[in-house]
């Protein structure tokens, strides 16, 4: 899925995490990983979910970071989705389901488990 950029160089694969902002270590492991295996990772901005949302965010800070996420995967080459013990939320669901609509090839980090949408898109093994 490389591509060469402008210097000649072959691009390395761009991946996007996606999950709960609940877990925090697994973003952090992953982030990690796919850094040391030679890949540019996209992830979350903060961790609602563990480090608490500031007072000032409202309903539409939530859709609007909901629609940021969404263009990170616009730019990943494949999503790597964060769910131990299989726990997806509705964001992550919709992330999934934006992905696939999007032709983007989803991994897990848990158990595989996919919004019922009746679509075929490829699945990886989760060591991509």
């Amino acid at each position: 899925m490389s591509e060469n950029d402008t210097s000649g160089r072959e691009r390395p694969e761009i991946v996007c995490l996606c999950g709960s902002t609940r877990f925090k270590e697994e973003f952090r492991e992953e982030n990690k990983r796919l850094t040391l295996a030679g890949k540019i990772v996209l992830s979350v901005g903060f961790f609602g979910h563990v480090d608490g949302w500031p007072e000032e965010a409202s309903h539409d800070d939530k859709n609007g970071l909901d629609e940021l996420h969404k263009r990170k995967i616009d730019l990943a080459d494949w999503i790597r989705v964060i769910n131990p013990g299989g726990y997806i939320g509705d964001s992550t669901a919709s992330e999934i389901e934006y992905a696939w609509e999007h032709g983007k090839p989803i991994s897990f980090y848990g158990p595989e488990r996919y919004p019922d949408t009746g679509n075929d898109q490829e699945v990886t093994d989760g060591d991509r």
